[in-house]
């Protein structure tokens, strides 16, 4: 697989300062690229940004020096944040919630996973620009295959 589903950063704990969980580390092109507004004046090129997954929490990237960017500064919704159908659950090759369920309506069976694995390996994905996380997005679309194909 291309680098995009490989991290090559540290696995250094890092806590969300508002609701305690623990963060992924993100590049800051992550942020530039998806930071909207005048959030992207705020970001500090010295400090070191962590992604929070929590669903429950607004916070998607907090700061070594405690710094915060919620989902209103974003550009885009992010998936582990919304429970909106049309929110990607891919961001570099469009597939929501709602296009995977059609799928599975549709056909019976789901053929994401074997779709972005074969765009992943031709080089395609944007992980690191597109999708808030900063990084794959395969093991989101494994799990909502999973939760939408059971009966």
């Amino acid at each position: 697989m291309s680098q995009c589903c490989h991290s090559s950063q540290t696995t250094q704990e890092r806590i969300c300062p508002v609701d305690k969980t623990k963060g992924k580390p993100v590049k800051l092109i992550t942020l530039k690229s998806l930071l909207r507004g005048a959030a992207p004046e705020k970001l500090d090129p010295k400090s070191t940004y962590t992604f929070c997954p929590s669903s429950t929490c607004s916070v998607v990237y907090f700061s070594n020096t405690g710094q915060i960017f919620t989902t209103a500064d974003l550009k885009i919704p992010v998936f582990q944040k919304s429970f909106d159908v049309e929110v990607p659950v891919c961001y570099c090759f469009d597939w929501s919630r709602q296009r995977i369920r059609e799928e599975i309506e549709q056909t019976g069976t789901s053929t994401e996973i074997a779709s972005i694995t074969t765009h992943i390996q031709a080089k395609r994905c944007g992980c690191e620009v597109n999708n808030p996380q900063g990084s794959c997005c395969l093991a989101n679309v494994r799990e909502t295959v999973q939760q939408l194909s059971a009966p």
